[in-house]
């Protein structure tokens, strides 16, 4: 898979609810996953395991109504970034909130091997 197909996949990925499926597939065994702000378990998420369960946090946390999910952005080979507007509903609250981040992703080996997410506070 070239840097653009893992970018476009990772998209396309998003976009059809197969973002978990994708996990396995596109992301190095020891990624590294980094939020903007600590959302109580710290900011930085390391390998496939953890990354899959913050998936399973949002999830369980949050239906989404609506997204938004731009195509990739490549900065040279070895980067790109992808901005993600969403609009949820808190599961426990009702609560509906609309979210815009930017998500940078680094590749190397052909994988994912860090994401950083880029919101406002």
């Amino acid at each position: 898979m070239t840097f653009l197909d893992l970018a476009n996949e990772l998209v396309a990925g998003c976009r059809d609810g197969r973002e978990k499926e994708n996990l396995s597939r596109l992301y190095a065994a020891d990624a590294v996953s980094v939020e903007a702000m600590d959302m109580g378990n710290g900011r930085e998420t390391v390998g496939i395991d953890g990354i899959r369960g913050k998936h399973d946090w949002f999830d369980a946390a949050f239906e989404v109504l609506e997204s938004t999910i731009s195509d990739p952005m490549p900065h040279g080979e070895d980067r790109f970034g992808v901005i993600f507007e969403v609009k949820t509903r808190n599961r426990e609250t009702g609560a509906v909130d609309e979210m815009k981040e930017i998500a940078v992703y680094h590749v190397a080996d052909g994988k994912i091997v860090r994401e950083e997410f880029f919101y406002g506070a």
